[in-house]
């Protein structure tokens, strides 16, 4: 049986259960592409019409397939979009890194990471909607905490060696870089998200806020 003909019927909650044990299995092409289609419409479906009121067989319908190719792919609603964030929150982790990995100094590296990140949530709204709403629901929040606390202890020994060269007064980095994420992914949040500010003017704005606050200007 090939992932496109899996039984239509949902697998049962024995099945499920059995095969959250198993590991993942390996895809051809066609499943591969048929995997990230499932995952592209249902962002865009959560982002637009919600996590809880779009259903499985809004997702399946709108592809054109059958509830089993589903199922083939994910046991459930709630880990399709565990995927989605974890995809998320790699795609911006990546981001800042990349943005950061030519900058001389530590803060320097702070400050293109953080215009790294405001830059990907501009690309990527319907995945920073979807990590903001996963925020306020409590079988998400964990997995969104667990993430974001990725994105910190990339920050930490930046500002540990900013302290350590004397480039911003002595506090505990860790408590720096929530600081500094916190503000950055709030301001974001708000003049980003959901009054559509320019992303550069932003992160302009963001950048200023967060190195006055740690002493860096």
């Amino acid at each position: 049986m090939t992932e496109d003909q899996a039984p239509s019927a949902a697998v049962s909650v024995s099945d499920s259960a059995a095969s959250a044990n198993e590991p993942r299995r390996r895809l051809t092409a066609r499943g591969s592409q048929r995997r990230g289609q499932l995952i592209a419409l249902a962002t865009r479906r959560f982002a637009a019409d919600g996590y809880h009121p779009t259903s499985v067989a809004d997702i399946v319908d709108e592809l054109g397939v059958g509830k089993g190719v589903f199922y083939w792919y994910f046991e459930s609603k709630e880990m399709l979009l565990e995927e989605i964030l974890r995809d998320a929150q790699r795609g911006l982790r990546r981001a800042q890194n990349h943005a950061a990995s030519t900058a001389p100094g530590p803060i320097e590296m702070l400050e293109m990471g953080i215009r790294g990140a405001v830059k990907w949530s501009a690309e990527q709204p319907e995945l920073a909607k979807l990590v903001e709403f996963a925020l306020t629901d409590e079988r998400f929040e964990p997995l969104v905490r667990k993430g974001r606390a990725s994105l910190v202890s990339d920050t930490v020994p930046l500002l540990r060696n900013a302290i350590d060269q004397g480039i911003i007064p002595e506090a505990d980095p860790e408590m720096l870089a929530y600081a500094v994420f916190g503000v950055a992914a709030h301001l974001t949040s708000v003049f980003l998200e959901r009054d559509g500010s320019d992303p550069d003017v932003l992160a302009d704005a963001v950048v200023d806020f967060c190195l006055r606050g740690i002493g860096a200007r």
